[in-house]
């Protein structure tokens, strides 16, 4: 595990985080918009996770950030300095990809040098900052080796130390966990985490991994179809989505339609195919106006007997269970809103909730989220 954050370097790596600004970066092919009109402000020492399916232009953000490609339109800045047409090897950017293109031919000490060797470094000043990276991704004592004698999480960790050598002014890292096993994945998220908190340097990532993102990153943007549909905390993007690209793709949601039919106080009431629902929220659109709301499998109670405690309740079978081992899932098919999902501890399954039993699916009025334009999946 990479160590704990050093107080006593805090201030140093503070000063050296450098802010990035887009602002309507776009990217055509032909009539295709691989990114179309994105503006984002990141400040200096944030770790920034950009997020979405394959296909949603994360990547080719990346790459115009990193100067690999160039935008069909919009600006990019560092610090306030345009760098919009700065060749990469011009720009001060650490960059890890997905393969890590190390060089097989280098020792592990060499890779880590080349990006010092191309700027002109002394041989003395190299090997300084070699040693510093290798302790700092905790490689000690595999200097001399080859990337071929070197374990997937081993390579990885060469190819950020190559990356921060050098000290860039922003590292960007482009799916950089994807070949990795799912234990090792997770042990390396949270050395990136403990690495940038030990930094304090610009950081951003990008993933197509929902659970990555929410883990690692202060801000996570997603986007899709070459747009940036919401950007916020991790906490903010999951209990409060926009659209309901983001409340599906960022872990899983039921969606139920309807229409404002009235309020009372902050309770609200839609009319839906499958009757009247209740949510609670402190505003909400014109009387009969077109709506969506959200509901995290985790906020649904199931139940052998009605809830009659909980406000919202619907009659079902239930479909499908599946262990997950601490949680345990369970589908419940109701006339009035289709299959809802929900999840729960596997210790608190009721045991008589079998397949095709009779169940309730019951929520709490604030369990929902309510989302004013569902058809509109592309606004920012």
């Amino acid at each position: 595990m990479l160590m704990r954050a050093d107080r006593s370097q805090a201030p140093r790596a503070t000063a050296r985080a450098h802010g990035l600004a887009l602002t309507r970066l776009s990217r055509r092919y032909g009539p295709i918009r691989a990114v179309d009109d994105v503006s984002l402000d990141i400040p200096g020492g944030e770790f920034l996770t950009l997020l979405g399916p394959s296909g949603s232009g994360k990547t080719t953000l990346l790459m115009m950030i990193a100067g690999f490609v160039a935008p069909s339109a919009g600006r990019i800045a560092v610090d306030g300095r345009d760098v919009t047409a700065v060749p990469p090897e011009k720009r001060n950017f650490g960059m890890v990809f997905q393969g890590y293109a190390l060089f097989p031919h280098m020792t592990v000490a060499e890779n880590i040098a080349y990006p010092l060797r191309v700027r002109g470094v002394s041989r003395a000043m190299i090997a300084e900052k070699v040693a510093g990276a290798i302790a700092r991704v905790r490689l000690d004592g595999f200097d001399d080796r080859y990337p071929r004698q070197l374990s997937g999480g081993q390579q990885q960790r060469v190819a950020v130390a190559r990356a921060l050598v050098f000290d860039p002014d922003i590292v960007l890292f482009d799916e950089p966990l994807g070949a990795l096993d799912r234990q090792l994945r997770a042990e390396m998220q949270l050395e990136l985490k403990a690495l940038h908190r030990d930094l304090g340097a610009t950081f951003i990532l990008v993933t197509h991994d929902q659970d990555e993102a929410l883990s690692m990153a202060d801000r996570v943007a997603v986007m899709n179809r070459g747009r940036l549909v919401q950007a916020g905390a991790p906490d903010e993007l999951y209990e409060r989505p926009r659209t309901r690209f983001v409340a599906e793709f960022l872990g899983k949601s039921n969606c139920i339609a309807g229409r404002i039919a009235g309020r009372d106080g902050e309770l609200i009431r839609l009319e839906t195919g499958g009757g009247a629902v209740l949510h609670r929220g402190a505003s909400a659109p014109a009387q009969g106006r077109g709506v969506l709301l959200a509901l995290r499998p985790e906020k649904l109670r199931v139940a052998a007997q009605e809830p009659r405690d909980m406000a919202n309740r619907v009659p079902g079978r239930v479909l499908d269970i599946a262990y997950l081992g601490a949680t345990r899932q369970v589908v419940v098919g109701t006339d009035a809103f289709g299959p809802l999902t929900a999840t729960g501890f596997a210790w608190e399954a009721a045991p008589d909730l079998g397949l095709g039993a009779t169940a309730w699916v019951g929520w709490a009025p604030e369990a929902t989220v309510l989302i004013e334009d569902e058809a509109d999946d592309r606004s920012a």
